[in-house]
């Protein structure tokens, strides 16, 4: 999710009653259910240690103890500032109740970073596999907005009720706050309701007397009835929209076959490369176009994409034969010369040679 979500469903948390028991609740969930995200620093170090780390030891449950410790001595530091300022909480912090906060937090981070379907590995490094729901797109204002409402109906109401000589409570907006949080838990049940729904509308289907490998649903953002499907056969890839409001696979026949084309020298050489490997070991459904060389030495560029993220009618839509294909989110591009050498390798705006 993105990170204002995770920063406003820590925050939602602790006005959900937890900053009744110990000053500095909220903020420490605040800032722990951000803070996992700090490996996008990484990306300085190039497209294939950024992406090959990203969600990584920050979003497993190995790491979360020390996410926690980091938010909480964070939060210690802005305390001691704040005291020498003469500045206190409404209750005097607890700081080992707030170290459970903080892994509270962390572990809401990986919580919410499952329910899409970039996934996360919460069991690495003792298990490699990655584990994604698939109900929510990365952004997802049916999440947010929720959220967002916990945190300002208090304070516009409050402000009403100053006007009228109403009597302020000490901690505001518990209820508002466990509403929010069941109304989010609300959308992820219709969700995956509906996301197993269209699995189950995709493998009732007929692909060219192929025998489905494996079958993808990919959300939309807002519309829960709405899913990007993708089956697996042995020889190609399907994609299609899939409406589960009505019960169809392909209501307008706007269904796309890709062959997988044959394995090839320059396509093993682009996914034996670095950027190949880590792109591969995440990708879940990963088509391969090579493109004609286009450079004077004879460079060849090879473009590997995860059709979960080829969305037809979006801003994450993929060109065939694009030039921009290498700034689409989520697909990796590999140069190679004529020796089969790696020139280049970017993913987005990234590139590493």
């Amino acid at each position: 999710m993105d990170p204002i979500t995770h920063t406003l469903f820590g925050a939602v948390m602790g006005r959900a009653g937890l900053n009744r028991t110990t000053g500095l609740a909220t903020a420490t969930l605040a800032l722990s259910a951000e803070l996992p995200d700090i490996d996008v620093v990484l990306n300085f170090a190039g497209p294939v240690v950024s992406f090959g780390n990203h969600r990584g030891i920050t979003h497993t449950f190995l790491g979360a103890p020390f996410v926690a410790a980091a938010a909480v001595g964070i939060v210690y530091a802005w305390y001691r500032w704040m005291r020498k300022r003469g500045r206190d909480t409404k209750l005097p912090p607890k700081w080992k109740l707030l170290y459970a906060y903080g892994l509270l937090g962390a572990l809401s981070h990986v919580l919410l970073d499952f329910t899409n379907n970039y996934g996360v590995r919460p069991l690495s490094p003792f298990l490699h596999e990655r584990y994604a729901w698939d109900i929510v797109f990365i952004i997802e204002p049916t999440v947010t907005l929720p959220l967002l409402l916990a945190l300002v109906l208090p304070w516009f109401f409050g402000l009403i009720g100053g006007e009228v000589g109403a009597k302020r409570t000490k901690f505001p907006g518990r209820a508002a706050a466990i509403t929010m949080l069941v109304v989010v838990g609300c959308v992820w049940w219709l969700r995956d309701f509906h996301h197993r729904r269209a699995i189950a509308l995709l493998g009732q289907q007929h692909y060219e007397e192929r025998e489905p490998l494996r079958i993808s649903a990919s959300p939309y953002m807002l519309n829960p009835f709405r899913w990007l499907g993708v089956v697996e056969t042995e020889t190609a890839f399907f994609t299609m929209p899939v409406d589960t409001l009505k019960g169809e696979v392909d209501p307008q026949r706007t269904m796309r076959v890709r062959y997988k084309p044959e394995e090839t020298p320059v396509t093993l050489a682009a996914k034996s490369s670095p950027l190949g490997k880590v792109y591969l070991d995440w990708a879940r459904h990963p088509y391969v176009d090579i493109m004609v060389p286009d450079r004077p030495q004879g460079d060849t560029t090879v473009v590997i994409r995860d059709l979960r993220y080829d969305y037809p009618d979006n801003r994450l839509r993929f060109g065939d034969d694009s030039d921009n294909q290498d700034r689409t989110p989520l697909t990796m591009r590999v140069v190679l010369d004529s020796q089969l050498r790696v020139v280049e390798q970017r993913m987005g705006r990234h590139v590493e040679k």
